[in-house]
């Protein structure tokens, strides 16, 4: 049988956004794949019936569609779409369930985000992020068909955060939108588009806006982050009820968080995500309820221990007496639902499968849509009752694919760290640490293999043996490789203790539990503890740059999309210089001794470990200016280097990044990780030519053969 390769990304089909039909009949769904070209992706509307049957594509495949939303009585669904776009300016679309063409209802320059149907379905609201000169010229209702946007010359910023993951903001602020189907009042402004269709405003302030969420029929709650004296510098968002009819506005409450999500009932409860802000970093995030009549606020979470995962996905339950939460939980996602004005000692666990990533929720009538990705799959959607009972699987949307490879099964193990190397919790016996063990395919435990260690981003995440890692863990096994992956201290999902642990203290805390599972993997007989090989992204390539520099352990490294330097980044990156603040207790111009001993690149100049350097040009989250130092370093001390860059790509590279480029950081990782194994008979990839043993930027000819021509990465040698 075939075993898994890094080209296989052209053919993994992704699911995602689920959302349960009125009626509980249907699933709609996102169906993702790579586009023919290798250099994008196409995403299509898929409606998969819960009583059986195959899923049947709803949308054409054109251009990316997302947010699928039916309407309250079910017979129209709404979702947002790049068909027909020159500049990739999502729009409103609207089909009939059952049958007929999709229209447009939206053409606005700053393009449609976060959509939900007003209870009378003849509403939708939604974000745009718009400049004030846009919407002076209306070109956020109605974008001329000649106009032509200009980027600025020069570029001139204002504002504290002015960018974000792969693109500048340039002026553009979230406002809050309806689009009225078929024609408003009389008494709103607003061009008519198709079928009568008008835009109105419903927001117009110099902040940024979000979440749109109805309550009752006249009633739509939003966010606005408004914190004093500045809001970029602020997690402060103020709870907004607008009263639709006559316009009035009332602010009702203010919460901290890194991003809001709103949940709200029609009788005025209003779910949303909280984070403690003080040192926010390093907090929980959780949901609260605010009841708007009696201003009383609720902790559902309170006693539960578990942060809410990054969608920060809060849903009502059918009969508006409990909430649904997904959560980070000891090596598995997990689906909870708790009384709304409980707090958290009474949640249950609904959908919890071992070692399984939870990638999508949906709470219907009647059933609950999870998309959730395992260790033999990537992916796919399925259905329970709201108790987590009676579950049916509705896709296998990679059957094709996986039925002709050999995919290996992971084992858990779990590593003890001694207390004499920090303490958890305070009573002196240590902790564990939870961790995963992959072997190749056709394994034979009389034979030896080189180990490839893997860790984590975040740094406060968790790794499952699945989610959007699961094709590169078992590429690495599939090349002969032992794989390792564990959430160290500092990762969610085992309580705030844990994940407060590396306070301070990023590199050394994480290191001596990574390096704990090192040891304990590489008592095994069948692995090679001389051949020993490293690799990580984000805070992963922050750690595996930290490591390199402390010790010698590792045959070779290759560290990706990291941060090296934390002064650099705190003044380069987004709001994620809120993590130095946070997590560091320390701002450069009071701690900068502190948090340059705290940086990978202190310790660079004693790097020996042959260590690769991946990162993305337009990557705003970790610039690559932090990376360019870290590379310098390690040439002007001799150190085997060499840094690729990607062009147009972003943080997001090894999850969403093209298609191309990411079959070629796979195949960089595993050819610079080869280079170096005395169980790889290859040369270097500093001896090799440029292209050799890539596929990446393969062109197949008429002749079947395929063409070698590169992927677009930049390189740059030591």
């Amino acid at each position: 049988m075939k075993r898994i390769e890094a080209a296989d990304v052209h053919d993994i089909v992704g699911v995602t956004e689920p959302r349960v039909a009125p009626g509980g009949e249907e699933v709609a769904f996102v169906r993702t794949e790579p586009s023919e070209e290798r250099d994008s992706y196409e995403a299509t509307v898929y409606l998969a019936p819960t009583g059986g049957g195959q899923p049947r594509r709803f949308t054409l495949a054109e251009g990316v569609d997302s947010q699928p939303r039916f309407s309250p009585g079910g017979d129209r669904l709404a979702f947002v779409s790049t068909r027909g776009a020159n500049d990739d300016r999502p729009q409103l679309w609207v089909v009939p369930t059952d049958g007929g063409e999709a229209r447009q209802v939206t053409d606005v320059v700053g393009g449609v985000d976060a959509i939900a149907w007003g209870p009378e379905g003849e509403r939708v609201a939604f974000v745009q992020r718009v400049t004030a000169d846009d919407r002076e010229a209306d070109r956020d209702l109605s974008v001329p068909d000649d106009y032509e946007p200009e980027p600025p010359d020069p570029r001139v910023v204002d504002r504290t955060v002015y960018r974000s993951m792969e693109e500048y903001f340039d002026g553009r602020r979230g406002q809050i939108y309806l689009a009225h189907l078929g024609g408003a009042p009389d008494d709103t402004p607003g061009p008519t588009g198709g079928d009568g269709d008008e835009i109105e405003r419903v927001t117009d302030a110099g902040d940024d806006h979000a979440t749109p969420e109805w309550g009752d029929a006249g009633t739509l709650y939003y966010t606005v982050q408004d914190g004093e004296p500045d809001p970029d510098d602020s997690n402060e968002h103020t709870i907004v009820a607008s009263d639709t009819a006559s316009g009035d506005r009332e602010e009702l409450h203010t919460t901290t968080a890194w991003a809001t999500t709103l949940a709200a009932t029609g009788d005025g409860r209003v779910a949303y995500t909280y984070v403690e802000d003080d040192r926010a970093s390093m907090r929980p995030v959780e949901a609260r309820v605010y009841e708007v009549d009696t201003g009383q606020v609720h902790t559902p979470m309170a006693d539960l221990d578990r942060t809410l995962s990054f969608d920060r996905s809060v849903q009502w339950g059918p009969d508006d007496e409990s909430l649904y939460l997904v959560t980070p939980d000891e090596g598995a996602g997990a689906v909870w639902t708790a009384p709304w004005d409980g707090d958290g000692s009474d949640a249950e666990r609904v959908v919890r499968e071992e070692w399984a990533s939870v990638d999508g929720l949906h709470v219907g009538e009647d059933l609950l849509a999870v998309v959730r990705s395992e260790w033999d799959h990537p992916g796919d959607l399925y259905v329970t009752t709201p108790g987590g009972a009676e579950e049916r699987r509705l896709t296998r949307a990679n059957a094709d694919l996986l039925d002709g490879r050999a995919v290996s099964r992971p084992e858990e193990i779990s590593v003890r760290v001694g207390g004499d190397t920090g303490d958890v919790g305070g009573d002196g016996d240590g902790h564990e640490v939870q961790g995963w063990v992959l072997t190749p395919p056709d394994f034979d435990p009389d034979e030896q293999y080189p180990l490839a260690v893997e860790v984590h981003g975040g740094p406060h995440a968790m790794w499952t043996t699945s989610g959007t890692m699961w094709h590169e863990f078992q590429t690495l096994a599939a090349r002969g490789y032992v794989v390792f992956w564990s959430n160290p201290r500092g990762s969610t999902g085992y309580g705030q203790d844990f994940a407060e642990a590396i306070e301070r203290e990023w590199g050394g805390m994480t290191a001596t539990d990574v390096l704990a599972g090192v040891d304990e993997v590489t008592d095994r007989a069948y692995v090679d503890g001389e051949q020993v090989f490293l690799t990580g992204g984000s805070f992963g390539g922050f750690m595996t740059a930290w490591l390199v520099g402390h010790t010698d352990r590792f045959t070779a490294a290759v560290s990706q999309r990291g941060v090296y330097d934390l002064t650099g980044f705190y003044g380069s990156t987004d709001m994620a210089y809120k993590l130095v603040e946070g997590d560091f207790d320390a701002v450069p111009w009071e701690g900068a001794e502190f948090l340059w001993e705290q940086s990978p690149v202190s310790s660079a100049h004693g790097v020996e470990t042959p260590t690769l350097v991946l990162h993305s040009d337009d990557d705003y989250r970790t610039p690559a200016s932090t990376a360019e130092l870290f590379h310098r370093v390690l040439r002007k001390h001799g150190v085997d280097t060499r840094l690729v860059r990607y062009p147009d790509e972003g943080h997001e590279l090894s999850r969403s990044g093209q298609p191309d480029h990411i079959v070629d950081r796979i195949e960089r990782i595993a050819r610079w990780f080869d280079g170096y194994s005395e169980y790889h008979d290859v040369p270097r990839a500093l001896d090799r030519e440029d292209e050799a043993g890539l596929s990446a930027g393969e062109e197949e000819g008429e002749d079947g053969d395929r063409d070698d021509d590169g992927a677009g990465a930049e390189e740059t040698a030591g």
